[in-house]
């Protein structure tokens, strides 16, 4: 692990100084790379895909194992989304001139070395190298053992592109070592990894955190609400309310929790309760939601509000207005994703600015909260902390600014 954080460390001084043409020849290569290595990417996925079934994992993580050939089309798709964005590195972010004649900026510069440690996710290990390495970083992965073969494969190519495009293969380095001795001792590698990103369910987030000796951006666990407003476009809100919830539900940006005002219950949930359990969501209600739901519908225990399921399985809630519905966000939401179903523009502002999470959305499902969907190409995971990033984390957010000045002579007095 320490041999692994000096080559990480020597790699990243190269990075930060590496040209954007090397940068974007390098992710060029990878995509042609994913695409002309599909069948031996695919093989490799699927000798984790048979332990998998061996060892019973559940549907929602094997989902997010699985490789095809449109992930690795998607794949190839962001490498080339990421190499043809602006380079940030060395860009200005604002200049100022103060009374005596310096000019004072704030430069764009590379984070250093990011650690990464995550589960059966093999397309993280793409989505984060691109970014890391767009931004002049180096990066080291260390994937779940679920996903061991696939997550090799990949690092091969990525060393083989970098190597492709003159820069070096160390900028990637993938820790194979599969026990949580080796996540231990990367949490104590300060000296080389200038920060560590854990991206999985909330127990290896809580275990990452609460060894770590670097500064850690959480990627914590997505309670993501809807709450339907009075007034509210209840066809259009009902699509909203079935996308968030049966599009991929064991996802991080899936709908977990559904908040109604009370003047649109009585219309609105038994729509819900006839669409969405005839695609097998089962539903758990408080007293007010229960008898509108229809058959699929339980009384919520306390945990259900506050519980990120990863199953078709939806927490409803009848509120009085929307101050009920800001408080109980607060009290049981994640920091990750809430949306409001809304014709009043009044409203939709104020819960712009009262809901507190990394997206907040008027009338758009909570599955919008991806890299990809807003427009960075990809992600190296959706930031639950308010430093040093918040939401997904793209190319810009692996850089941080510094202080540049530019004189002529001056001295302080």
């Amino acid at each position: 692990m320490r041999l692994a954080g000096e080559k990480a460390k020597a790699a990243s001084r190269i990075m930060a100084a590496a040209s954007p043409a090397a940068k974007k020849k390098a992710l060029e290569t990878l995509a042609e790379l994913l695409s002309a290595r599909e069948h031996a990417l695919l093989a490799a996925n699927e000798k984790d895909l048979e332990a998998a079934r061996a060892a019973r994992l559940d549907g929602p993580r094997m989902d997010r194992l699985r490789l095809t050939a449109a992930v690795l089309a998607d794949m190839a798709g962001a490498c080339r989304h990421v190499a043809a964005l602006p380079d940030p590195v060395g860009a200005m972010d604002s200049q100022w001139q103060r009374p005596n004649g310096l000019l004072v900026g704030r430069m764009r510069v590379p984070l250093g070395v990011v650690a990464m440690v995550y589960e059966a996710r093999p397309n993280v290990t793409v989505d984060a190298s691109i970014l890391c390495l767009k931004a002049g970083n180096a990066v080291i992965l260390r994937g779940g053992s679920e996903a061991l073969h696939s997550n090799v494969a990949l690092a091969a190519l990525l060393h083989e592109a970098l190597v492709a495009a003159g820069l070096p293969g160390d900028a990637v380095q993938f820790i194979d070592i599969t026990s949580h001795e080796a996540v231990s001792e990367l949490c104590r590698l300060d000296e080389y990894v200038d920060v560590l990103i854990p991206r999985g369910g909330e127990s290896l987030v809580r275990a990452v955190t609460n060894q770590a000796t670097m500064p850690v951006l959480k990627h914590y666990k997505g309670v993501c609400h809807a709450f339907i407003d009075e007034g509210a476009d209840l066809s259009q809100a009902l699509d909203i309310v079935y996308n968030g919830k049966v599009q991929r539900p064991g996802v991080c940006n899936a709908l977990e929790c559904l908040l109604v005002h009370e003047a649109e219950a009585k219309a609105f949930l038994p729509m819900v309760g006839e669409k969405l359990s005839a695609a097998g969501v089962s539903f758990r209600a408080d007293e007010a939601s229960l008898a509108l739901l229809g058959p699929a519908a339980s009384a919520a225990a306390p945990d259900d509000y506050g519980r990120e399921f990863h199953d078709l399985i939806l927490a409803v809630r009848v509120v009085r207005d929307m101050d009920e519905a800001l408080a109980h966000i607060a009290a049981y939401g994640s920091h990750h994703t809430e949306i409001i179903c809304t014709g009043n523009h009044v409203n939709a502002m104020r819960f712009l600015r009262e809901a507190d999470a990394s997206m907040v959305a008027v009338n758009a499902s909570t599955r919008f909260n991806d890299g990809g969907q807003l427009g960075l190409g990809a992600e190296i995971g959706i930031s639950t902390s308010k430093l040093h990033a918040y939401g997904p984390m793209g190319v810009q957010e692996l850089t941080t600014t510094k202080f540049v000045v530019f004189g002529q002579g001056q001295v302080r007095e």
